[in-house]
């Protein structure tokens, strides 16, 4: 790459955007599922978004909360995600809704007092009291505190005249507390009655999610809108990433642009991550040179986190993940394929499929089987152990 153009691009702005949310300009065209959710969360309609990870569901939530313009409706969004039991699911919770729906230290301190009166609510405050504070209180067994805190949403809601949209990102957290179908029952006897309140749950583990959601004899069942996310198209990525490329000043093909979802398997997060690199390697038109070279690069960054998880893999599991890899996703247990992946039989075949779903490195549609990550497929298949 030229020096001028190595100056020219640290004066501009990455288009593309990876290891966060991606919003904003930064957000691939979903319309239809956009459409669906914000029509959901506006109209009261609990909403339920299932898919693998990297497919863009918090982006799509995101999107969809930062648009609803409207006074009569406040966002409060709980990531679930740190909390191991159920009392820090309550303090999470508490926290958000409160914070999320006031916007003075007074009001926060009425709205706990009002609604939490029984609780002693206290407040610890960091180096900005405006927006940073974790709230801290203690109950006994024998009161109503996880009642009054599951209620807190239709409380504030009623005072303040308005409807409450509450998000909680990577809901399926709550599957690993101590006794959590007994908990479930709480969330949905108190939740279910709220009527200005919506509820939108996603999280990164989808077999989790179905399971909370899917299933007949879980409490959650038909608690809402179940949203089953698919890929964004190559035709929407092609010509997002080409005009991303072209709004700065650069040029892709439609066919690289194209090679660089098929690489990917058009995982939301990796279009952007490897686009993210091409756009800094390339010059002002990018060749296949560039692009095979950046997908070097990302498998290099990512190698560590794929060692790790190889040597937290029996050699069974490993096996299995190389037909995968291979290109097999049905009929597992036949004997020529038993025979050439060394799966010795086809009980063994079962219970691989299980630990590698709740390691969350598969997914099972029917049955067929996919990896979750097409990079860690990649790079798979690149080792010497594959072969």
């Amino acid at each position: 790459m030229h020096a001028e153009n190595i100056i020219r691009q640290l004066n501009m702005e990455n288009p593309f955007v990876f290891g966060k949310a991606a919003e904003g300009s930064y957000f691939t065209d979903r319309k239809e599922d956009a459409r669906r959710l914000t029509a959901n969360l506006t109209h009261g309609i609990n909403t339920i978004l299932i898919s693998p990870r990297r497919w863009g569901k918090t982006s799509l939530v995101k999107k969809v909360i930062s648009d609803i313009d409207s006074p009569d409706i406040k966002i409060v969004f709980v990531d679930v995600f740190q909390c191991k039991s159920e009392s820090e699911f309550y303090h999470a919770f508490a926290t958000a809704v409160i914070k999320q729906t006031s916007s003075k230290l007074e009001e926060w301190v009425e709205m706990a007092k009002t609604f939490l009166s029984n609780i002693s609510p206290k407040f610890s405050f960091g180096s900005d009291p405006l927006n940073d504070f974790s709230l801290s209180f203690e109950w006994t067994p024998e009161d109503n505190t996880a009642f009054d805190i599951l209620q807190l949403p239709q409380k504030i809601a009623t005072k303040k005249g308005v409807r409450l949209v509450v998000c909680l990102d990577e809901f399926q957290q709550v599957a690993d507390f101590s006794d959590p179908v007994t908990f479930q029952k709480k969330l949905r006897s108190v939740w279910q009655h709220q009527q200005d309140v919506t509820y939108c749950m996603f999280g990164s583990k989808k077999h989790l999610l179905e399971n909370i959601f899917n299933d007949k004899s879980m409490p959650f069942f038909k608690f809402g809108d179940m949203m089953f996310l698919k890929k964004i198209s190559t035709e929407e990525w092609v010509s997002f990433i080409c005009d991303k490329f072209h709004s700065t000043g650069k040029t892709i093909s439609p066919e690289l642009a194209a090679c660089i979802c098929e690489t990917v398997d058009n995982l939301s997060s990796y279009v952007q991550h490897l686009a993210w690199i091409i756009w800094y390697k390339s010059g002002d038109t990018v060749t296949r040179k560039d692009v095979m070279s950046s997908i070097d690069d990302l498998l290099e960054q990512n190698k560590v986190f794929f060692q790790r998880e190889v040597e937290l893999l029996s050699e069974l599991q490993l096996n299995f993940l190389r037909a995968v890899a291979n290109g097999v996703s049905q009929g597992f247990s036949r004997k020529d394929v038993i025979r050439k992946y060394r799966l010795e039989s086809s009980a063994n075949v079962n219970s691989i499929k299980k630990s590698l779903l709740k390691k969350d490195l598969i997914d099972i549609d029917g049955r067929t089987v996919t990896f979750n990550d097409s990079m860690f497929k990649l790079w798979l298949k690149r080792q010497r152990f594959y072969l």
